[in-house]
């Protein structure tokens, strides 16, 4: 009889890890990547002359590489690298050719960068370790890196890696084929998700429920925000005017600033990862086959006052969407979106639309039922699809996480917002002794889901409701 081998299914997911480099190695990768724009400009410089003439532009990843081998090499950029640029170039021109097929808003590349990325596809880098080798054109010297922390995948799983600039920092980002876990999951039990700003994440089952604070988050951008508001008010009268060139003095600034943000937007996807982990672990042990997630495409598109509207442009619920979607699928856990309006201000026991509440309880006018906001949401999400509660009530069972780390009291931001505004901090620091989430089951918690949904639950305790 034959044997067969069997193959688990695998999904690709990419890490981001710093590269820690000498100087010389920094100006290097740097020439890399600047070699890499000139092959970026080039390819723009070349279609629109072609456009110019009457001829049609040159798209084709294999056309590309022949135009590319008459014009000879590129720098210290390998041949492999270079191919990535035209691969880029050429993915980035047919998207936008099938959006426009579609009807949708899409424009080709026409825009020239000075720092383009650079992949390298398997069996043309070097790992060892923590140390990474780099092509590079034939005849010049090896190039050599090393990551600030290990690498999170096995060298034999890894398929590509991507050099990469952010804000004047070096990063490689790696991307590695990873097997999908098989649980022990029903496909018949269906969970609905509802995103938030309060909760990024609020999830209801049939007898059970989860709600993740996002207070650090939202602690996290306030500080940013009224740290981002005392530098642009120190250095109003002090900015260049428009059509002028800043110092050098200036132009250190705004990298500093850069690098600001950089750090900011890397700490709040970090918690979106931590909060999406939480959801798949809940969702594994209450054997649940099937997520659906209310989908907020066109909220930003009415106008709804400055401040909220600056809320919902920083809430980054794409990210939160493909962060859980992410996880899900390599828990092989089926993900499906429906459209999420209305679920809030919908009673799930008679179905009837009642005012939006102004806080996080909800109450029903005509049947006496009361809830959770956002746990009544993902209930009624849930239904879409034939899940959630069938009763006139809410899960008893509701656990509560926190997702991120809130600033710690040392945190520079916080005394600075102390001594203009004159007031307390407006979060607490690390809990004790632990910096990432937690929280389990307690039968001694309170049963109103509302009233304690922003308190930080302590190691190995959580909120029953």
């Amino acid at each position: 009889m034959e044997s067969y081998e069997f193959h688990p299914r695998l999904v690709h997911r990419t890490a981001r890890v710093r590269l820690r480099v000498t100087r010389h190695q920094a100006d290097r990768c740097f020439g890399l990547l600047r070699s890499a724009g000139d092959l970026w400009a080039w390819l723009l410089d070349t279609n629109r002359e072609r456009l110019v003439q009457g001829a049609a532009p040159i798209v084709g990843y294999q056309a590309l590489c022949r135009e590319l081998t008459a014009r000879g090499p590129a720098g210290e950029l390998s041949v492999v690298g270079a191919r990535s640029v035209l691969a880029r170039y050429s993915d980035s021109w047919f998207a936008a050719a099938k959006r426009r097929r579609k009807g949708e808003p899409a424009g080709f590349p026409r825009r020239k960068r000075l720092l383009v990325p650079v992949r390298f596809h398997h069996q043309t880098f070097q790992l060892d370790g923590r140390r990474v080798r780099l092509p590079v054109a034939r005849g010049r010297p090896a190039l050599w890196v090393r990551t600030a922390r290990p690498i999170p995948y096995p060298a034999d799983r890894i398929r590509a890696v991507t050099l990469v600039a952010d804000c004047g920092q070096l990063w490689l980002a790696v991307t590695a084929a990873v097997p999908i876990h098989h649980h022990d999951l029903d496909p018949r039990q269906v969970a609905g998700v509802d995103l938030g700003i309060i909760h990024p994440y609020a999830v209801v089952a049939e007898h059970a429920a989860l709600l993740v604070s996002g207070r650090a988050i939202r602690a996290e951008s306030f500080l940013h925000l009224r740290d981002q508001q005392a530098r642009q008010a120190k250095t109003a009268r002090r900015a260049p005017k428009p059509g002028q060139h800043g110092s050098r003095r200036w132009r250190r600034y705004r990298a500093r600033l850069r690098r600001v943000e950089a750090r900011h937007r890397r700490r709040v996807h970090q918690a979106h990862h931590q909060a999406a982990s939480q959801v798949v672990a809940f969702a594994v042990r209450q054997r649940i086959g099937v997520l659906v997630i209310g989908d907020p495409t066109g909220i930003t598109t009415h106008d709804a006052g400055r401040v909220h509207n600056r809320r919902l442009r920083q809430w980054r619920r794409t990210h939160l969407v493909q962060a859980l979607s992410d996880k899900a699928e390599q828990a092989g856990i089926d993900v499906r979106r429906v459209d999420e309006r209305g679920t809030s201000s919908t009673c799930p026991a008679c179905r009837r639309r009642v005012p939006k509440p102004s806080g996080r309880r909800f109450r029903c006018l005509a049947c006496t039922f009361q809830g959770h906001r956002d746990l009544v949401g993902a209930a009624n999400i849930a239904a879409t699809l034939g899940g959630g509660t069938t009763s006139a009530t809410l899960p008893t069972l509701v656990e509560h996480r926190r997702a991120g780390i809130v600033p710690a009291r040392r945190d520079r931001r916080r005394h600075l917002h102390d001594q203009r505004r004159r007031r307390s901090c407006p979060a607490s620091g690390h809990p004790d002794g632990h910096k990432g989430s937690s929280g389990c089951h307690s039968p001694h918690a309170t049963t109103d889901p509302a009233s304690d949904e922003d308190q930080a639950t302590r190691r190995n305790t959580a909120n029953v409701a």
